[in-house]
């Protein structure tokens, strides 16, 4: 089984995934946009059993479009948003492909709330795309 490992800037929070992501790919959604400072992040969903963490994320909750609270995770010490997840009892996590030791293990599939995605923000790779979140 593999192992993706990664973490934050200064290494106060690490993280180890196992297996492969059920879902990769861009979010153009605003929050994400905003958070990150760009037209988008790289996510990956993993089953939260399936991830381990370390050190101490601090979170900041907002509500996602359905009206769900959605949580990021950074690091208290270099401010890098590592994860993120819904609401407590959430049985899935999203890793933020940047943060990944080897970034080359992302493989990105789909692009999600493309109704919000900027003209110069476009990937010429062949994903699956959503204007929301799909069904």
């Amino acid at each position: 089984m593999s192992v993706m490992k990664g973490g934050c800037l200064c290494g106060a929070v690490r993280y180890e995934a196992k297996g492969q992501p059920l879902f990769s790919g861009f979010c153009h959604c605003r929050d994400c946009q905003r958070t990150t400072g760009t037209g988008h992040c790289c996510y990956m969903i993993f089953d939260r059993a399936d991830v381990a963490m370390s050190g101490t994320g601090r979170g900041y909750q907002t509500r996602a479009e359905n009206g769900n609270p959605s949580v990021r995770y950074f690091c208290e010490t270099c401010g890098s948003q590592v994860y993120g997840s819904g609401p407590p009892d959430d049985p899935r996590v999203s890793i933020y492909a940047g943060t990944l030791d080897d970034p080359s293990a992302f493989r990105p599939t789909d692009a999600i709330f493309t109704r919000s995605r900027h003209e110069w923000d476009r990937s010429t790779l062949a994903l699956d795309e959503c204007e929301a979140l799909p069904g």
